[in-house]
């Protein structure tokens, strides 16, 4: 167990008791993220993906994680790894957790030898537990289609009890849905199951190819009625749905971005709000998680710390009815498992989950992944006494954690702060000043300033991996912390498909194998904000480049990026905006741009388009 700073170790004895760190019956139980899991031969599993969390009729709260290996040392004797189907662990403290089982020992009939049960979804109705989960690939017969991979459907097992033995029903609950011709299919993924307080349960499955969809699950929860399936999402942006309904709404938590990219994975998690369970699900500011500028809140993201790839959450009260997110992350520092480099390690982590964004959830009021001492989840019921001390602790504990600055930092205004002259542009010449070069310079053509705007035409290039072509403006970034901001309109259309990748913004720049970027980009039918980061060097079969995604984009676009260094380490927080007034963070990256950074604009992805900079505005932050 790692040490709080001194003052908080006082006040935590002195709330919970002396032994309250070491005494999981206290009102105060600890742990340390990931998660403690044990093996039956007492070594520790370590990866448990996409969970899902309930609490057994026998006492024990339980989780089911997607099929997978265990741990570093799971493999046979030929040194293959071993692949669980849906991993079963529990707990009855909530500080260490043991595996008891996988759900299925054989693929259901109706699956593909070779097919992925993932996702599990775990649900009590009608007197017993509901296991929902994705088959990836089905057999022939079921999909029509012969020699198909890629025909997913989800199935359903039932079992009276948690450590199952589970039955499965013998056909798919959603079979799969073809978009056309050949092995076309969606990718019919990620189940969940909301059982209302009327008692009308719905199902929601898919992911980027067809986006997340929904029907109503009939009364013995072993099919859905094609006929009643309505688009939830917008296609290329979300997979993971996590419906829960709370205080008169329905509240859809999905991830976003690539899940598992390792030390560079940008996954994370998004919230809309409903009146209806099938929606139309918006964000805080009011835009659906349908538009083309898509929406949604987030939720769960990167905050700098070794915990990358956040998401595919399953949010959960525990015994006094507080919010939990029980979710998977990647540890930057130690992504793969040993000796299967590209095969990312997805272990288990628990937050406490608030309402604290004008009633939106985030985790851990946005602070994002806990990487020290938190405190559990109640297994039992509290006292109002060991409540309030409860709830005491966990202000404590989240006032004292090491990424409490971003709070700090979300409250500064810029427009306070003192500009940096020799940075900032507002471009109300007819040229850009001498303060500027280029790397790789364009056209002329391509590029003017012209009544307070720089417009640059978007090039067919990029800055990524091998293709370091595009050209960018930049000029030198301060020393010390500071926020940068720009104003960006990309002309791409407001509505359509497909102008991939198309984006312009801001980077700090250290090299064309080395920067941080934010941008405005399409993909596919979607227009997104893109936070990415690019490595030089990467070791062999680790990946150079990964990126997250943010808050919706309007056509015009304020991008911020803030360098935030923390115990030597720089910290590059982004913040986006799609009216210019209400600022939403994303995800934080760290990385080491050497001492000759810059500052650079970039509009590339693809030609045809032109993007218009109203300025570069940048302040220096004030010394914490």
């Amino acid at each position: 167990m790692s040490k709080l700073p001194v003052l908080a170790i006082g006040a935590v004895v002195f709330l919970c008791g002396a032994g309250a760190m070491a005494d999981s019956g206290s009102s105060c139980p600890f742990y340390r993220n990931p998660i403690t899991i044990k093996l039956p031969d007492g070594s520790l599993m370590t990866n448990c993906a996409d969970p899902t969390v309930q609490q057994g009729n026998d006492g024990y709260w339980y989780a089911v994680c997607t099929t997978d290996s265990l741990s570093d040392g799971d493999v046979d004797a030929n040194g293959n790894r071993n692949m669980h189907l849906m991993p079963t662990i529990r707990t009855r403290d909530f500080e260490t957790w043991s595996y008891v089982g996988d759900a299925f020992t054989t693929r259901p009939a109706w699956a593909a030898p070779t097919a992925g049960l993932w996702a599990p979804e775990v649900v009590r109705r009608n007197g017993q537990y509901y296991l929902y989960y994705v088959v990836t690939d089905v057999v022939d017969e079921v999909s029509g289609v012969p020699n198909c991979g890629g025909d997913s459907a989800i199935g359903v097992a039932t079992a009276s009890s948690l450590a199952g033995p589970w039955v499965d029903s013998g056909a798919p609950v959603v079979a799969p849905r073809r978009n056309g011709g050949g092995c076309d299919f969606f990718w019919t993924y990620d189940p969940e199951v909301l059982v209302t307080s009327t008692g009308r349960a719905v199902l929601y499955y898919g992911s980027y190819y067809g986006g997340i969809e929904a029907r109503e699950l009939s009364l013995d929860g072993l099919s859905a009625a094609p006929e009643t399936a309505k688009a939830i999402t917008i296609a290329n942006r979300y997979e993971g749905a996590n419906v829960v309904e709370k205080d008169g709404a329905y509240w859809l938590l999905a991830s976003a971005s690539n899940c598992c990219n390792g030390p560079l994975t940008g996954y994370q998690v998004f919230a809309g709000r409903a009146d209806d369970p099938f929606g139309p699900f918006v964000d805080s500011e009011g835009v659906s998680l349908l538009a083309t500028r898509t929406g949604g809140s987030p939720v769960i993201t990167t905050n700098g710390n070794r915990w990358v790839g956040t998401g595919h959450q399953s949010i959960f009260q525990d015994a006094n009815g507080d919010w939990y997110a029980a979710y998977h992350a990647i540890d930057s520092g130690d992504p793969y498992f040993e000796g299967s480099v590209g095969y990312t390690r997805r272990p288990l982590l628990i937050d406490r989950l608030s309402w604290t964004n004008d009633g939106f959830p985030q985790l851990r009021d946005g602070l994002g992944a806990s990487d020290g001492i938190a405190l559990a989840p109640a297994a039992r019921r509290s006292s109002r006494r060991e409540l309030q001390t409860r709830h005491e602790v966990d202000r404590l504990l989240t006032l004292v954690d090491e990424r409490a600055w971003l709070r700090k930092l979300d409250a500064i205004d810029p427009t306070t702060l003192p500009l940096d002259e020799a940075a900032s542009d507002e471009f109300d010449g007819v040229a850009l000043g001498a303060k500027w070069s280029w790397v790789r310079p364009p056209a002329n053509a391509d590029y003017d300033v012209q009544n307070g705007i720089f417009r640059f035409a978007t090039q067919a290039a990029d800055v990524n991996g091998g293709n370091n072509t595009a050209s960018l403006l930049t000029e030198a970034a301060p020393a010390g912390d500071w926020i940068a901001e720009i104003s960006v309109d990309l002309d791409v259309p407001d509505e359509g498909c497909c102008f991939n990748y198309v984006q312009a913004g801001l980077l700090a720049y250290g090299n064309d194998d080395a920067y941080i970027k934010l941008a405005h980009v399409s993909i596919w039918e979607t227009r997104q904000i893109e936070f990415g980061k690019e490595i030089a060097n990467p070791q062999p079969g680790y990946p150079a480049y990964g990126s997250s995604v943010g808050a919706p984009p309007g056509r015009n676009t304020w991008l911020r990026i803030a360098k935030v260094v923390r115990n030597g380490v720089a910290n590059y927080v982004s913040y986006s905006s799609h009216d210019g007034d209400v600022f939403t963070r994303g995800g934080t990256w760290t990385h080491d741009l050497g001492d000759s950074e810059k500052l650079a604009i970039g509009a590339f992805g693809g030609s045809g388009f032109n993007a218009r900079f109203d300025y570069i505005r940048v302040h220096p932050l004030p010394a914490r």
